[in-house]
């Protein structure tokens, strides 16, 4: 299994440190998401069924209806490469490490390429380029214009681009959803989550979109019931709110901010809305700081980076604030 963010208690085991003392800012997800209010029995009690209104919702909030729920994004980054031909697929890296594992172990070849390097994976001819925007780990983002026309030159010799979106919610315009699997692009796939802007990781939903002969094979390959009863309804739900996505998302904006200028002294930052990257060769010894004081970061063992997300009160700001001071006379 490979590592990911939100190991808390492998970490309050091996800093001692209680569990229940830590400030967890390891996974970039909103820490104060969709409030989720109490479900109706039903949701619990009878199976999963569509036509409850989630993908309506969902169509309506992407604005494509060529789309079907997964157990999280997780669930297609593993699935989709059994389901296309063999080959290589040119990662623009550092990337989430699932998806090129999950390459691999389908059988294809990966080749990567840095993530300002788009047009040299793009030069390289594989027949699958596969990125994130925004890019987790390190916060780098492309335009919208510029993935369309990617997805256009992929198009002209029978190629495949793969977008994960993951964190694209708080800056909807650089979204490619809409077009994904249409005829504008049929040859675009795009991955989206709940778990990261809605901050509903737990629930588990996510969408893929694509189009629909390819959607109908990921679907018999799924199986049934892929999502439950009561994510559906809670995704429904979270995906309707309006009100509360506008608000997050100038939350969000500000809280980016705030953090950007806290790491800002110490080396290169670049950030999300929901998490700021620091790329620096003390990255390492930082963590080990932040943590020693119950505050966990992501590092990548083969990369100089932070990953650090928002603290969800002003109280773990101001000490998130104290941790990073106390680094000069440490």
């Amino acid at each position: 299994m490979l590592e990911h963010g939100g190991g808390q208690r492998e970490a309050a085991a091996r800093y001692q440190i209680p569990l229940a003392d830590w400030l967890d800012l390891s996974t970039g997800i909103n820490p104060q998401g969709w409030p989720v209010p109490p479900l109706p029995p039903a949701v619990w009690q009878r199976l999963p069924e569509n036509g409850d209104g989630l993908e309506d919702a969902a169509a309506a909030y992407y604005g494509n209806s060529s789309l079907l729920p997964t157990a999280g994004s997780q669930a297609a980054i593993q699935m989709l490469p059994t389901l296309l031909p063999r080959a290589t697929v040119a990662c623009v890296s550092p990337l989430y490490s699932e998806h090129p594992e999950a390459w691999r172990r389908a059988g294809h070849k990966t080749r990567f390429f840095s993530s300002g390097a788009l047009p040299r994976a793009l030069a390289a001819m594989t027949p699958y380029v596969l990125l994130c925007n925004p890019n987790n780990p390190d916060a780098r983002q492309h335009e919208r214009e510029t993935l369309l026309a990617a997805a256009g030159q992929l198009r002209q010799r029978g190629g495949w681009l793969i977008v994960d979106e993951a964190f694209v919610d708080p800056t909807p315009e650089l979204s490619v959803t809409a077009l994904a699997g249409t005829t504008a692009a049929p040859n675009l796939i795009a991955l989206r989550s709940l778990g990261k802007f809605f901050g509903l990781a737990g629930a588990r939903v996510g969408f893929v979109f694509a189009g629909q002969e390819l959607l109908g094979r990921l679907a018999e390959a799924l199986g049934p019931w892929s999502v439950s009863g009561p994510a559906r309804e809670v995704a429904r739900l979270a995906l309707q709110d309006g009100a509360w996505q506008t608000a997050a998302r100038q939350r969000l904006g500000a809280a980016s901010e705030r953090l950007r200028q806290l790491l800002a002294p110490f080396g290169e930052v670049r950030a999300t809305a929901l998490f700021a990257t620091l790329t620096s060769p003390l990255a390492g010894e930082l963590h080990e700081h932040l943590a020693r004081q119950g505050i966990l970061t992501r590092r990548f063992d083969s990369l100089p980076l932070l990953r650090c997300g928002l603290p969800g009160d002003e109280a773990g700001w101001q000490r998130l604030t104290a941790a990073l001071k106390d680094w000069w006379t440490a």
